[in-house]
């Protein structure tokens, strides 16, 4: 059988930079292909080769058999591929209905036909079961994880061949990462041919057929899904063996350092009241919607707030604005690093310092000598794999850009870390040492507000954990008291426990 697309010893380079190697995959019609490695190891560059968006240097691909080598990510769509980025492509002010369809509106006489397009989007959207998401609505106005749900349906309309899911669950709770597997089976028993990244590998156990794992540009291995030991792909993607994925450092908790009482926002939260201790590691689990990040934001004096108190340090200080929280030794990490947490086209020095300026400044101007050598310093320490201090962090992979964000939070000393989904995008050799960064500041004596999505690194390396159902934070108990199953029973209401 003649495979659906074949890519064979593709190679590119950015200057001296050889991010392909010479790597080579194929897929079958009506399969799916994890494709798996590192930050770094070329998987969003071969990927962005095949839809268009770079020219290889070398290497061939073939689509049914035949030489494909799309000049453009337009005529990638119109031989039939998609790729579906981990950063959003939507236009934000256009409605859910207008991003679906854009570049594909339906017409008729040389009018947009507004019925047949609220049928397409209607179409796509009840196919992924989201039907009820507000076609109306600006996309840009919506939640992370729906805004999401938006990529992946215009997609769908455009019936594709060969469809690349990038981190497609990253900001998706486990019942709609669960609704995208059902429709990404439904494809492939189509005969559409998926190709799945992501950094969870048990979602690609689960879901794909075979595997192909990228190291460093090239390709280091591929194989049967079923039946595959996940360490031996893990040491496969690092080049060596990980264990403790979540590392468990003994350290003390102390006095209340953060305590906020009965909190609500102008949307959400509706109510929300906890107390984090020096030293300690408090997850925050919860449905998308339930408020979550509009807590940390609250907290943080980015949202305006409607009712509640907020101690930092023992002094009340509700309302006060970021500066201000930031003077006090609190830093937040935000879910959306594209948007909110980074400065794209700044360099990495840029990145790290811009919020204190005073370590790496003389007689009131910024050093460049210092601000190269203090970043090349918390590279180092995380791992932060780049060309250097100057480059701009916007070419940077998703995962080296989150490490420059929290970078920037320990570069501030801030005690306390709000952490919004700060595994978001990150491999899981990176995850590993993100949790160990974590205990350390722990051990340290810092206190970290964890909020995830992915259960499993909330019971791993938290030392409390607190779920949030439609606004309202409604328990909190130490992590040996809960169970994953415990916890999505508070997430969905069906067992919450009222905070006295």
């Amino acid at each position: 059988m003649t495979p659906r697309l074949v890519m064979r010893n593709v190679k590119k380079s950015f200057g001296a930079t050889r991010a392909l190697c010479g790597v080579s995959l194929e897929v079958q019609a009506g399969e799916v292909l994890a494709l798996i490695g590192e930050n770094g190891a070329g998987k969003s560059t071969l990927m962005k080769v095949l839809s268009g968006a770079y020219l290889p240097d070398d290497g061939t691909i073939e689509l049914d058999g035949r030489p494909f080598v799309p000049g453009d990510p337009l005529h990638a769509r119109q031989g039939g591929i998609e790729m579906i980025y981990q950063e959003l492509t939507l236009a934000p002010h256009l409605s859910i209905e207008e991003n679906i369809v854009l570049g594909g509106e339906p017409s008729r006489w040389g009018w947009l036909d507004r019925r047949k397009r609220r049928a397409l989007a209607m179409s796509a959207l009840h196919e992924l079961d989201q039907g009820d998401l507000p076609i109306d609505a600006p996309a840009g106005s919506r939640p992370i994880a729906e805004q999401q749900i938006v990529e992946i349906a215009r997609a769908l309309v455009r019936q594709p061949k060969v469809l690349i899911l990038d981190e497609p669950t990253s900001s998706l709770t486990k019942r709609d990462a669960e609704s995208l597997f059902r429709v990404i089976r439904r494809l492939r028993d189509r005969g559409v041919s998926v190709i799945y990244i992501s950094h969870f590998l048990e979602e690609c156990q689960a879901l794909s057929d075979r595997f192909t794992v990228l190291r460093d540009g090239e390709s280091v291995g591929s194989g049967v899904m079923a039946g595959a030991d996940l360490r031996e792909i893990i040491r496969m993607m690092v080049g060596r063996e990980v264990k403790d994925i979540y590392p468990r450092m003994p350290h003390q908790l102390g006095e209340p350092v953060l305590s906020v009482r009965r909190l609500a926002g102008r949307n959400k939260p509706a109510s929300v009241s906890f107390d984090l201790r020096a030293g300690e590691i408090l997850g925050v689990a919860g449905l998308v919607g339930a408020g979550r990040t509009e807590s940390l934001r609250a907290i943080f004096g980015l949202d305006e707030t409607r009712d509640g108190s907020v101690k930092v340090f023992g002094t009340e200080s509700a309302g006060l604005s970021p500066r201000r929280r930031l003077d006090q030794g609190v830093g937040l990490l935000s879910e959306d690093r594209k948007a909110e947490g980074l400065l794209l086209g700044r360099s990495l020095s840029d990145n790290l310092t811009l919020t204190r300026l005073g370590p790496v400044s003389r007689m009131g101007l910024v050093s460049d000598r210092l601000q190269a050598t203090t970043t090349t310093a918390w590279m180092k320490r995380l791992d932060v794999r780049a060309q250097g201090a100057e480059q701009a962090i916007g070419e940077l992979s998703g995962g080296n850009q989150q490490k420059v964000a929290i970078g920037r939070l320990l570069h501030h000393e801030a005690r306390i870390l709000l952490l919004d989904e700060p595994t978001r995008g990150i491999d899981v050799g990176s995850k590993a040492q993100i949790y160990r960064l974590i205990g350390e500041l722990a051990v340290a004596g810092k206190s970290i507000v964890f909020v995830s999505s992915y259960l499993p690194e909330l019971l791993g390396i938290c030392d409390t954990v607190a779920v949030m159902c439609r606004g309202t934070l409604v328990d909190v108990r130490p992590v040996e008291r809960w169970t994953e199953h415990e916890i999505m029973a508070a997430a969905i209401g069906q067992a919450p426990v009222p905070q006295s």
